[in-house]
């Protein structure tokens, strides 16, 4: 063990059961299920985590009761068919010497969606709606309560029959319990309601209800939102005093922040890379001096030496490190065996993780695009064949097909025309508060070196290139260019793109108009920058809102930031023309124009066009194969995807 480690690699006992490590796999859905049951491919992929050596997995939630339906995809703990599933699963992760527990949950008000595509009936402990949903809810009668309670022993006997370790109690995020717990939530008029211990009941009676309906040794623990982050939510004295009066009936407390409630609290489930690394260990520490149990902490701890910092200073026992298991499952094994540098470092983008949850896809993630296809790349097979491979271009499609070209056995050159790797990964980073997404290069450039693949940069592919080197096959990883669509245009105005204004390549005036056909990151950051530089911005989008093919969490963020900084948005814009001084737009749902005058620069961020010349370049001389956006201008997700494809089909 690394010394280095020690705290992160330091045993834990809970209830007699002990764990390898510090670092935990936080309860997080998945998409993978497949009639509300455990199945193959969701054993696979927590397989991979414990094959990694992660020491303890928290599993999705289950649901308790029929109501607590609040995905279509939700594993479901309510009858005995869920047995099997779970005992193979906790086989599985058992064989590596991971413990295994499950979230119990009932979302409450928090009810996002149906399997039929009506809206369900959700209930609370008083009928206040939820803002977020847009969910009025029915208040809990007696009868459901006790229906509840007992939903919550029965799943509890389940997972205990089919040999999981435990189960953590999601009192988080503004869910049922947490519902309970709320004042400005829980406005009954019976034992339930009043001072703490009332509004404490129904979790009490719940965690009653499970220690009786499995054993002694069988581990119980509650997660919690320390602070919810919400006017209208929990704070962190009231969540910490929840916390000292129950922990008597708990062998751990887990702490998070925000609320499923509201848009800027439910930033906080999953906090994109604008958030500070591990920024809830200031509330971890006051919650561990707090508290005689053992003390978890989830919320973007990426690497492991934050995770290391916060356990050597006593802030917590045991650090969720979710998204960093997501992207590299063999983090807990390359730290321990002193391989810190091959560890693929998560950048918080937030686009495969909890991005495809929220479009109801599988879970997987930009940078290791295995994820969530174990069944499928789980394994990398040797190439049958070895092939001269020559790959153009060194942007993260070209970087991932490489690397794992190279480490299935094929010999591999990537060649870049730039001095610097990367593509528009370089670009990315430079946008306020987008740093960390340079890591992806970093990661890529690592993996490549890790599989031998030898790396000319500052060389263009072309024929005569291709003619000397003889290689078996060409991946043409060229990339794309900004795109200037064809629009009305006289007079003088400075018209420029996204690119030139983050190369500084121009010079901005004073008032700017920054057009956004994508409704990404790029427009929005574009407008950022520019007024933190100075400027008089307004930014126009082509959609209903700004950010609105990102990730929920991330564009919320977004949205709240340029809210603080007194940016003018306007949707339902496309780009018609210009002359000297102004702008004119298209509303896309009315037809009618909008005009912006006075107006110095227009900066044009619409998308990209392919860079794709050289397969026509190189026809009749070999193979060539397109990947990345020279193959169709997209998301660094669909590069890295694209590499990985095509890499595995040599």
């Amino acid at each position: 063990m690394p010394t280095a480690f020690a705290h992160l690699f330091e045993p834990l006992q809970i209830r007699g059961k002990q764990l390898k490590n510090r670092i935990m796999s936080s309860g997080h859905d998945t998409c993978l299920p497949t009639d509300n049951l455990v199945n193959e491919r969701l054993i696979a992929y927590q397989r991979a985590r414990a094959e990694g050596g992660v020491g303890l997995i928290v599993l999705q939630v289950a649901g308790v009761h029929d109501s607590a339906r609040y995905t279509s995809h939700v594993l479901m703990a309510t009858d005995d068919s869920c047995i099997d599933g779970y005992r193979q699963l906790a086989e599985a992760c058992h064989a590596h010497g991971t413990l295994v527990l499950s979230q119990l949950f009932h979302p409450g008000r928090e009810i996002m969606e149906s399997a039929d595509g009506l809206l369900a009936v959700a209930y609370s402990a008083s009928a206040v709606p939820n803002e977020r949903f847009r969910v009025m809810p029915r208040a809990l009668d007696q009868a459901m309560i006790d229906e509840i309670v007992q939903g919550y022993a029965s799943a509890a006997r389940r997972l205990h029959q089919a040999g999981l370790d435990g189960v953590e109690v999601v009192a988080s995020h503004g869910y049922l319990p947490a519902q309970f717990l709320n004042p400005r939530v829980n406005r009954r008029n019976d034992g339930y309601n009043g001072g703490l211990e009332q509004r404490l009941r129904f979790l009490r009676e719940v965690l009653a209800a499970i220690r009786a309906a499995t054993d002694e040794q069988f581990i119980v623990g509650l997660r919690i939102s320390a602070d919810e982050r919400d006017l209208d939510g929990l704070d962190e004295a009231q969540s910490l005093a929840a916390a000292e009066a129950v922990q008597d009936q708990l062998d751990y407390l887990h702490i998070v922040a925000g609320t499923s409630a509201s848009l800027g609290g439910a930033v906080h489930i999953v906090p994109p890379m604008a958030i500070e690394a591990a920024y809830l260990a200031r509330e971890a520490g006051t919650f561990k001096q707090h508290l005689q149990i053992p003390l978890f902490v989830t919320g973007r701890i990426n690497q492991p030496q934050e995770a290391e910092l916060i356990l050597a200073r006593g802030q917590a026992d045991v650090c969720g490190m979710t998204r960093a298991l997501i992207c590299d499952p063999l983090m807990p094994h390359k730290t321990e065996h002193g391989q810190v540098e091959d560890v693929r470092a998560c950048i918080a983008c937030n686009q495969a993780c909890i991005g495809h949850f929220h479009r109801g896809l599988p879970i997987s993630c930009i940078q290791h695009p295995e994820t969530g296809r174990e069944l499928q790349y789980g394994t990398s097979q040797p190439a049958t064949v070895r092939k001269r491979i020559m790959v153009a271009g060194g942007g993260p499609a070209g970087m991932k097909a490489a690397a794992v070209a190279a480490a299935r056995g094929h010999e591999v050159t990537l060649y870049e025309a730039a001095a610097q790797l990367g593509g528009q990964v370089l670009l990315a980073q430079l946008l306020p508060r987008r740093s960390e997404f340079g890591g992806a290069s970093t990661n890529l450039q690592r993996e490549m070196q890790l599989a031998d693949v030898r790396v000319v940069r500052n060389t263009r592919v072309d024929r005569a290139l291709v003619e000397r080197e003889r290689p078996d096959l060409v991946i043409a990883a060229t990339g794309a260019t900004p795109y200037w669509p064809e629009f009305e245009r006289s007079g003088e105005l400075q018209v420029v793109d996204a690119w030139q204004v983050l190369r500084n390549q121009v010079t901005v005036g004073r008032s700017v108009l920054v057009v956004d056909w994508r409704s990404d990151w790029i427009g929005p950051g574009i407008a950022e920058r520019l007024v933190r530089e100075g400027h008089q911005v307004h930014l126009a989008v082509n959609g209903t809102h700004c950010g609105e093919s990102l990730p929920l969490y991330v564009r919320d963020h977004l949205a709240g930031e340029l809210h603080r900084l007194g940016i003018p948005i306007t949707p339902y814009a496309r780009l018609y023309g210009c002359d000297d001084n102004t702008v004119y737009l298209l509303h896309t749902a009315s037809g009618e124009p909008m005009i912006f005058e006075c107006i110095d620069t227009l900066v044009l961020c619409l998308g990209h066009q392919p860079l794709d010349t050289l397969a026509d370049e190189l026809a009749g001389l070999v193979e060539v194969r397109r990947i990345g956006d020279c193959l169709a201008p997209r998301t660094a997700e669909e590069a890295i995807h694209d590499g990985l494809t095509v890499a595995w089909s040599l």
